[in-house]
């Protein structure tokens, strides 16, 4: 997994997207656009990808794009509709856009990895030259709030634990695989 961070001003979304998804398909890849706000760090990303690649792996994908299951597993949602609000919109916004070589790590040597890696980095490059995406550093722009919202983390779930809002989203992801 590789991430671009960035300011996105997106005019038009469906113009984007397809752009987002013409670069993933030039590189073999998944690309997929995430609202930095709803992001609880690299971990949370990381474990999307994983998952995803998991269920690749197990022929027991959600969704057919694997961009798509990667946002699924990222919003812990099964349903592509309520999983698409972690998404960028119309307007300005603080994004990240992952590039992940879907499956192409499990259980293939280190030219594989190399390989899937390479084709992730390229696919990087031509989305951080995009005209509407502003270099930014963004990972660090999640909102708690809104986070602790989408992900229905309560204030006393918070209050019984001394773990940050990092784990407590990563235990949402991980309940994905769990409620099938």
């Amino acid at each position: 997994m590789q991430v671009v961070e960035g300011n996105l001003r997106i005019d038009d979304l469906d113009a984007v997207l397809d752009r987002l998804d013409a670069i993933g398909d030039e590189h073999g890849v998944a690309v997929q656009a995430f609202d930095a706000r709803y992001v609880a760090g690299r971990e949370h990303l990381r474990r999307a990808c994983e998952l995803a690649d998991r269920a690749h792996a197990r022929e027991e994908t959600i969704a057919r794009d694997p961009g798509v299951e990667i946002m699924l597993y990222a919003a812990g949602r099964r349903q592509i509709q309520d999983a698409l609000e972690m998404g960028v919109s119309r307007g300005e916004q603080p994004a990240i856009v992952v590039c992940h070589a879907v499956g192409d790590r499990e259980g293939q040597g280190a030219d594989a990895h190399d390989t899937a890696t390479d084709r992730e980095r390229a696919a990087c490059e031509v989305v951080a030259a995009m005209e509407c995406l502003e270099p930014a550093e963004t990972l660090g722009a999640s909102d708690p709030e809104l986070i602790g919202e989408f992900f229905d983390i309560t204030d006393a779930e918070r209050g019984a634990t001394d773990a940050t809002l990092a784990p407590l989203v990563l235990e949402r992801v991980a309940m994905l695989v769990v409620d099938r």
